[in-house]
């Protein structure tokens, strides 16, 4: 799954695909599934009009930084280490790029079977 997102006026491809989970454990240790769970309390935050920092005490954001990274490096596989991509970018307004990038984190968890 592919998907471009413009992040601080830049178009910005996004790539999954069957190695990413691996990818993902080579980069970082951790288990992507696992960390992609971990994201699950942001449902309870999205639909908040005001969000208090016991809302964000929840969340580890350094497990989106990390997925994003990954799905931008199998889509670019020439982008630097996390931290010096992230730093290229002015904003990266989170807001905005967790829903862009749901649905392809969600991909990797369904089944393309037929009931």
């Amino acid at each position: 799954m592919e998907k471009t997102i413009m992040i601080d006026g830049k178009a910005i491809p996004f790539k999954t695909n069957g190695a990413t989970p691996l990818k993902y454990k080579a980069q970082f240790g951790k288990d992507y599934f696992k960390e992609i769970l971990k994201l699950a309390p942001l449902e309870n935050v999205a639909g908040k009009k005001k969000i208090n920092a016991k809302d964000l005490e929840i969340l580890d954001f350094e497990v989106f930084y990390n997925i994003a990274w990954i799905m931008a490096k199998t889509a670019d596989p020439s982008i630097s280490d996390p931290i010096t991509w992230l730093e290229g970018f002015e904003v990266f307004p989170m807001a905005e790029v967790i829903p862009e990038l749901q649905e392809m984190m969600l991909a990797s968890f369904e089944s393309t079977k037929k009931k």
